[in-house]
């Protein structure tokens, strides 16, 4: 009996190692389910009057990991949100922002749609949550970001709460083209 079960324990080690190799893949496939690699694709000639232009943005979807106030990361694509200023890290209300941005993504599945992009080589969309909320006004109601009308044209100006601009000022300087007021603030939180 014991004879009998290392044949059999034997044999079906081979017949498992058999079907584990390219020689088994071959005799049991029955037609070929990849096309040959070497086969050159025929290229069509380019006709001008059935040719149709891409699309101006594409569509990203998933979980958003959040940098700051006004910058997400999407399936490995940084998205500036558009049209807002929000505060950056090290700025005042810089923490709060980025806080305020997780917490309004957080288990949200986040629909971006792209615009362009800006001069840093970020993506600039749209962004909205599973319910239809705008990611760029959301954040300009809670009084953490600042319309940029500039890229805007103004469309979340009614949502800022009051004296948002004192609070966020040197989102609004940047705005302004006044960069001195940031090279000021950080030569004196670094001498400090």
């Amino acid at each position: 009996m014991g004879t009998v079960l290392l044949i059999v324990l034997f044999v079906g080690g081979i017949i498992f190692k058999f079907r584990r190799t390219r020689t088994w893949r071959k005799y049991t496939r029955t037609k070929r389910t990849k096309p040959r690699k070497n086969i050159a694709k025929r290229q069509e000639p380019f006709d001008a009057k059935s040719a149709k232009a891409q699309p101006a943005f594409s569509v990203l979807r998933g979980s958003a990991y959040v940098i700051d106030g006004d910058t997400i990361v999407i399936r490995k694509t940084q998205i500036r949100l558009f049209g807002v200023d929000a505060p950056e890290i090290d700025h005042p209300f810089g923490q709060k922002a980025k806080w305020a941005m997780v917490s309004l993504c957080k288990g949200q599945t986040v629909r971006a749609e792209v615009t362009q992009q800006d001069t840093h080589g970020r993506t600039v969309a749209r962004c909205y949550l599973q319910d239809g909320r705008d990611l760029s006004a959301e954040m300009v109601k809670l009084g953490l970001a600042i319309d940029w009308p500039k890229f805007s044209g103004g469309k979340y100006s009614s949502l800022e709460v009051p004296d948002a601009r004192k609070k966020l000022w040197l989102a609004d300087a940047r705005q302004k083209g006044r960069m001195h007021v940031w090279e000021q603030f950080k030569a004196r939180k670094y001498t400090r």
